[in-house]
């Protein structure tokens, strides 16, 4: 593996890692947790649907109309696994450290078929060459919306009482299963491209379903609905623009 391509599977992690080091120059204390929630939220129902329910359609084409199918199971797949997971998490954390571990937990997950996704575009660069450009480009689109990602890990995490060093190392690990699935994306290429429909599902309901039963609630004012928004925005535009 040469290291070009090395680089390009390391450019995502890059991105969240760059993200999470925003948490340095927060504010000792955040006094608008409405504000980041509503953020949070935007940022997260945006990635969802441009970064991973898309895709996942898209990817079933040959299915006709039913190209949905895979998605749909895969998120609803993804949704159970969180309340399972909640309920789990709910016996060892308690109030905002739950939340965070939920959190924390449904980023993770959307991390990793993103990462298998620029692994199946580098394993197309290894047959021809003539696909190395597009799969940079893909993983210099995934660098750009994981900074916004890395933040909204690692501020939540400050505010719950982290400091900001546990802070910036956790939003930056979150974004470490990006290489390591583009990795084994490349070595099981084959295989790993049949299931990434699923897996992307499976990361939307994840994800969909912490926003709505975590953030969305904390960002419950006119001023966090309008941070919904902007994040919403500022993601749509970084998945249509750079994907």
């Amino acid at each position: 593996m040469s290291l070009k391509i090395i680089f390009g599977i390391l450019l995502p992690f890059i991105g969240t890692t760059l993200g999470a080091f925003f948490v340095f120059f927060a504010k000792r204390k955040s006094s608008d947790s409405k504000a980041l929630s509503g953020f949070a939220a935007g940022v997260m129902l945006a990635a969802s649907v441009w970064s991973l329910i898309i895709p996942a359609v898209e990817m079933s084409a040959s299915l006709g109309i039913f190209a949905f199918i895979p998605m749909l199971l895969g998120l609803w797949s993804g949704i159970a696994f969180i309340i399972a997971a909640e309920k789990l998490i709910a016996l060892s954390y308690d109030g905002e450290s739950a939340s965070c571990a939920s959190f924390f937990l449904a980023v993770v997950l959307h991390n990793i078929p993103e990462g298998m996704a620029v692994g199946v575009a580098f394993a197309l660069a290894l047959k021809s060459p003539a696909a190395f450009l597009p799969a940079v480009m893909m993983s210099f689109g995934m660098a750009m919306q994981n900074i916004p990602e890395g933040a909204i890990i690692s501020l939540p995490l400050k505010n719950g009482g982290s400091s900001k060093k546990k802070a910036f190392i956790l939003g930056s690990l979150s974004g470490i299963v990006e290489p390591i699935a583009a990795i084994f994306t490349l070595v099981f290429a084959s295989f790993a491209a049949g299931i990434l429909p699923y897996l992307l599902g499976f990361a939307a309901g994840a994800m969909i379903f912490v926003t709505a039963d975590e953030l969305l609630p904390k960002a419950k004012s006119t001023g966090g609905v309008l941070w919904f928004c902007i994040g919403f925005s500022v993601m749509m535009v970084l998945d249509i623009a750079l994907g």
